[in-house]
């Protein structure tokens, strides 16, 4: 059975749509750079092992990726998943793992990459936003994008309400985009593209809730 490493900073309701996905994988470890993360005592309640792994005890990123890294591989994983994990990474991190670390992001990247993403999107007047699951690289939040979720954004919608929508799709994409990667349906190309196979329809990596959503 394939392994997955979810990394975590906060609550970790996007860990809980991918352990609730009865995937093919055992999830050996949530490690969190937030000793005080509720996604760690989540983690506890669904028997899986928890590492809290402090940012601030380390004098640089550098310093810090490299423990995490070797925390990482300690447990062997053949997926490494963000999951609402705050942490710029660097690029020997990132290319430790070219091809098996996958992040989630609200926004239809590469519209508003980086934080506030649902202020940003409702002050930029767009009537679509949304979600992106890519694979990660050295550029933030840029990394090829493997599924969408698009929701329309209403006219008293403010960021609280766009944010739990959105958040609902990524509970929707999330999952999915894991479980190609799991079954071997999902690759990173050499020169950086996504290939995804298997009886799949070419909408497959779009996901469009009706306008009502």
């Amino acid at each position: 059975m394939k392994r997955i490493v979810v990394l975590v900073s906060g609550r970790g309701s996007n860990f809980a749509a991918l352990i609730d996905a009865n995937l093919p994988a055992e999830f050996v470890a949530v490690i969190s750079n937030r000793p005080g993360a509720p996604a760690l005592d989540l983690a506890s309640s669904r028997n899986v092992p928890t590492i809290a792994l402090d940012h601030t005890l380390y004098s640089d990123r550098e310093s810090f990726d490299l423990a995490l890294a070797k925390e990482i591989d300690r447990h062997r994983p053949d997926v490494v998943v963000l999951a609402g994990f705050m942490r710029v990474l660097t690029e020997n991190f990132v290319n430790r793992y070219r091809g098996r670390l996958v992040n989630i992001h609200p926004s239809l990247l590469p519209a508003f990459p980086g934080l506030d993403t649902h202020e940003r999107a409702l002050t930029a007047g767009v009537r679509i936003h949304g979600c992106t699951v890519h694979f990660v690289t050295p550029e933030l939040d840029h990394g090829p994008i493997i599924i969408q979720a698009a929701v329309t954004v209403h006219d008293g919608d403010d960021a609280t309400t766009l944010a739990a929508r959105v958040l609902t799709q990524e509970h929707r994409i999330y999952p999915l985009a894991v479980r190609w990667l799991l079954e071997g349906r999902l690759k990173l190309t050499q020169d950086g593209r996504v290939f995804l196979s298997g009886a799949l329809p070419q909408s497959a990596a779009l996901i469009s809730p009706e306008s009502a959503q």
